[in-house]
């Protein structure tokens, strides 16, 4: 069996990025599992799977709202002979973009970071926001409240949407603000119908031949804060619908949340890899078992 050939552009925690010829990039997404900003030792089986079906699923529910970067899912698209079967379900064969220097964050709910600030400072993104909100409160309004891409090692930087404006130009952060509310809206609500809070998320926008376009992965578990809708209430931070078991895990453990991690039992490695797989068939109605690569 042949090794990748392609030229290898970047690591992430998540994802390999290859260059696959002809402005395309081959986006591969492993198993590997993050929590608290820590790779775990062991990989979570077929997140790298479910990662690439919802993005491939939202992918298809946005192109009527902005253009997408993927291509195709499928390994016979592969730009070598004989790929590694286990990359079936796992690829994602795609456009080159010029992506915006900034993240392109929605928040639909008071947590994270925000809640943080709210609690302050009364603020959100340097925002006023109305009084006696909880955390975990719902919003008003979706926001677009962006930040800065951080270097390796660093943490992204929260900033004002005039500070976006600085950075990207006024037209295109305002058409990225509006094309994320709008992707968050419609995601948002075809979520909650199926029993599931999408409190916030990212979105990765970029420019092909001058045209805004969506890239990366979409609506995620890892790009989102899912939580399942009959387990909120304003005033405390419902259970993360897919990390959960593994956070409450490594907290029961006193870890210091600094490398190396505690080794995982087989236990809550299996019930984070049900968790992904749920979040997936219950926002897309569809089988898991049907997307290629699943045994």
């Amino acid at each position: 069996m042949a090794a990748n050939p392609l030229p290898h552009l970047s690591s992430g925690k998540v994802r390999e990025i290859y260059d696959a010829g002809d402005d395309r990039l081959l986006m591969v997404t492993s198993d590997r599992m993050s929590a608290f900003d820590v790779v775990m030792a062991e990989p979570i089986p077929n997140k790298g799977r479910v990662l690439t079906a919802m993005s491939a699923f939202w992918f298809e529910q946005f192109a009527d709202i902005v253009g997408g970067h993927l291509l195709s899912t499928d390994l016979a698209d592969v730009p070598y002979d004989d790929p590694d079967p286990d990359l079936a379900g796992r690829i994602m064969l795609c456009r080159k973009a010029d992506m915006l220097s900034i993240e392109c964050i929605v928040r639909g709910y008071l947590t994270g970071s925000a809640w943080k600030e709210y609690r302050t400072s009364g603020t959100m993104h340097g925002t006023a926001l109305p009084e006696g909100l909880l955390e975990s409160s719902q919003l008003p309004e979706p926001v677009f409240t962006p930040s800065t891409k951080a270097e390796v090692g660093d943490h992204d930087e929260n900033v004002s949407f005039e500070q976006a404006v600085d950075i990207v130009g006024r037209e295109l952060a305002e058409k990225a603000r509006d094309v994320s509310i709008e992707l968050y809206r419609r995601g948002s609500e075809w979520a909650a119908e199926r029993g599931i809070i999408i409190a916030d998320t990212k979105f990765e926008l970029g420019l092909i031949d001058g045209e805004l376009i969506l890239a990366d992965e979409v609506l995620t578990p890892d790009s989102s804060r899912f939580w399942a809708a009959e387990h909120w209430a304003p005033g405390s931070t419902p259970p993360s619908f897919d990390k959960q078991p593994l956070r409450d895990h490594l907290e029961a453990t006193g870890w210091g949340k600094t490398p190396p991690p505690p080794a995982l039992p087989d236990d809550i490695v299996a019930a984070t890899s049900a968790r992904y797989v749920d979040a997936y068939e219950r926002v897309t109605g569809r089988t898991f078992a049907d997307w290629p690569g699943v045994q």
